[in-house]
């Protein structure tokens, strides 16, 4: 076999991924968790100026009312402290509760969190609160990248909050119930300039229709899809469990690429376009890469998705 999953990984190597997403994410791990808390309430004031957030559906947040419902009861000392133990993934009932969370639920949480915070029935964060000058620093570089990565660092920020699933032994994560495929007659067809394969075009659309189970055959069974920043997940069980949990209601737009021949009958393949989540307005797309690498019978192998350095990289293929 020519490839490993590994030195699959280094298919297109050209491709400049959004390296100041990691590099800030990191940063912000390294602040008190009072600044991290701060941090993510002025980073979506002033995002809200610019990005419009959606209100999570009632199926999102069905397992996150019970936890806001015991946080609201709570003095505003206790609220505080409940935030402060999320920031700092101490192990408390809320934290292990929080952690199994799936990512759609822990932003559902936040979201609800701060309209409740608004509304004076959760502690704000102390008005005239200053932030530490490293905390600051890092709010003046989410302001400084593009909306698509702004979200995606704040996403991050959120998910990663929590007690340490790795401490917890065998879990289950708690996620929303799945969206049924999109009927056929709603479906529509992508086209990508450049690129008439049969399996990427599939890819896109049934990742757009929400159709995972025809989307899973696409792989071989030892297939793998790595997601921005992330090691490679490997295998068709695996890789489905994550496009149930965390790509539902996705709309790719893809926009053009370019094929090439690889070793031993393959085939690499790269596409640039948007993506567009259902937790922001239409008007906010992140710009994406997505590098395929097809086996001769035309069954992906892996795929990376690349979070773009910059919209320039959009129009970039050179090897």
């Amino acid at each position: 076999m020519p490839f490993s999953i590994d030195s699959a990984r280094g298919i297109f190597p050209n491709t400049l991924s959004a390296d100041a997403v990691p590099a800030t994410i990191a940063r912000f791990s390294q602040l008190s968790a009072e600044d991290q808390l701060a941090l993510i309430w002025f980073a979506y004031l002033e995002m809200g100026k610019t990005i419009t957030v959606a209100a999570p559906g009632a199926a999102n947040m069905q397992f996150a009312e019970p936890t806001l419902n015991e946080i609201k009861q709570m003095t505003p000392q206790q609220q505080s402290q409940a935030m402060c133990d999320l920031a700092n993934r101490a192990d408390t009932p809320i934290c292990r509760t929080y952690a199994v969370w799936s990512p759609n639920i822990k932003l559902g949480f936040w979201y609800r969190l701060g309209e409740l915070m608004e509304q004076g029935l959760i502690a704000p964060i102390p008005e005239g609160y200053q932030l530490s000058a490293n905390a600051s620093a890092v709010l003046a570089t989410i302001q400084s990248l593009e909306s698509g990565q702004q979200i995606t660092v704040l996403r991050n920020a959120v998910v990663d909050m929590g007690y340490d699933t790795s401490k917890l032994g065998s879990y289950k994560v708690v996620s929303e119930p799945v969206t049924p495929p999109k009927d056929m007659a709603q479906r529509t067809q992508v086209t990508i300039e450049g690129i008439t394969n049969t399996t990427v075009l599939s890819y896109m659309n049934n990742l757009n229709a929400n159709d995972f189970d025809a989307l899973i055959e696409l792989f071989v069974p030892d297939g793998a899809l790595q997601p921005p920043f992330r090691r490679p997940i490997v295998g068709k069980e695996a890789v489905l469990k994550f496009f149930r949990e965390e790509c539902q209601n996705l709309k790719l737009i893809p926009k053009q690429g370019v094929s090439e021949p690889a070793d031993d009958g393959y085939t690499q393949i790269k596409v640039t376009g948007t993506v567009q989540t259902p937790w922001f307005g239409a008007g906010v797309g992140m710009n994406i890469a997505w590098r395929f690498l097809l086996n001769p019978e035309n069954k992906i192998f892996f795929v990376a998705i690349d979070l773009l350095a910059s919209p320039k990289e959009l129009l970039n293929f050179a090897r």
